[in-house]
């Protein structure tokens, strides 16, 4: 368990399907018909677990969430018993279905738009429409008292576009944004070091009452050191010495593996050091905070600033505010 002197509330991420109808090409789920879907059942038992292990804020992830035939039915359970409920979505399917996930409970609803414009947007996640669909979807989710952010994966192919986007978003009424980089199995180059940041210190140093500015660090770093990890070895921005305090705060299950991790972006680094999470179940029957994965939390915690090379920029951020705040405001992850 965390230290007794641990006070803030605690995320779940549950992976509910891996199946997708977007063709992202930096995604491994793209245009996914995987068969698994996480159950009804198994949530209804996972959720006085969740409660007992101080989770107040539950995020489903996929694949495509939305795609789940009982995602409302998982989204009003979790609302019902006391949890803050969220979902990742590439926001096709989010314009029609938006209004009975906000009636069933829905809290904060996070679309992925990677361009400033359909022509851009539908082009990187090989989709038409789906720019359109995710703004509207974003502003209706709005209007029905969800909160709306955007999540952005920035590279070489779009960074000149996140001042357009920035304004996009503003105009829209997003009240959050996280830009993190491009990660794939291969170095990431920028041919002008210079003329990202030329180009992306204004977004970050914008004027919050006046446009929406991204939540974390910068994708490419906020320290000279930190961006020089990321422009030559191609290492994101993470959680600064001497501990990540994200894997105290953090339970990622992998629904379909039945694997939980102790932060969202360990499952998907392969080439990480350390313990490979910990099983969800224990002789048949779900728990959470066992003794291995205490194991695999405390060893990113105390290791992760140092071996972690796909870390996100709201992890990062999130990290640093509560070892300087010793909190941090509500959706901040």
């Amino acid at each position: 368990m965390p230290s007794t002197a641990h006070t803030r509330h605690r995320y779940l991420f549950i992976r509910i399907l891996e199946a997708c109808n977007a063709d992202c090409f930096m995604c491994e789920f793209a245009l996914s018909r995987d068969t698994f879907r996480f159950s009804r059942e198994d949530f209804a038992e996972l959720l006085p677990k969740a409660r007992a292990a101080g989770v107040a804020y539950v995020r489903f992830t996929g694949g495509e969430p939305l795609m789940h035939p009982d995602v409302m039915e998982l989204v009003r359970s979790g609302t019902a018993a006391g949890m803050k409920m969220s979902l990742i979505t590439n926001g096709s399917l989010l314009p029609k279905m938006v209004e009975r996930l906000a009636e069933a409970g829905l809290a904060q609803v996070i679309v992925s738009l990677d361009g400033a414009s359909a022509a851009t947007h539908d082009t990187y996640r090989r989709s038409p429409g789906m720019f359109d669909n995710g703004l509207r979807g974003l502003r209706a989710a709005a209007a029905l008292g969800v909160l709306p952010r955007v999540n952005t994966v920035v590279g070489p192919h779009n960074y000149t576009e996140m001042p357009l986007l920035q304004e996009v978003l503003t105009e829209a009424g997003v009240r959050q944004w996280e830009l993190s980089a491009l990660k794939l199995d291969r170095a990431i180059s920028y041919p002008d070091p210079d003329q990202v940041r030329a180009v992306c210190d204004p977004v970050y140093d914008a004027d919050p009452r006046a446009l929406l500015v991204p939540m974390g660090k910068r994708f490419y770093g906020d320290t000279p050191g930190e961006q020089e990890r990321y422009f030559a070895e191609s290492i994101t921005p993470r959680a600064s010495r001497p501990l990540c305090h994200v894997a105290d705060d953090v339970i990622y299950i992998d629904g379909k593996h039945g694997r939980m991790y102790a932060c969202s972006c360990i499952p998907h680094r392969e080439d990480d050091e350390g313990p490979g999470g910990a099983p969800v179940r224990e002789e048949g029957v779900i728990q959470l905070d066992t003794p291995v994965f205490r194991t695999h939390a405390d060893f990113f915690r105390r290791r992760g600033p140092e071996v972690c090379s796909g870390c996100s920029t709201t992890a990062a951020g999130y990290s640093d505010d509560v070892a300087r705040l010793g909190s941090v405001a509500p959706w901040q992850y």
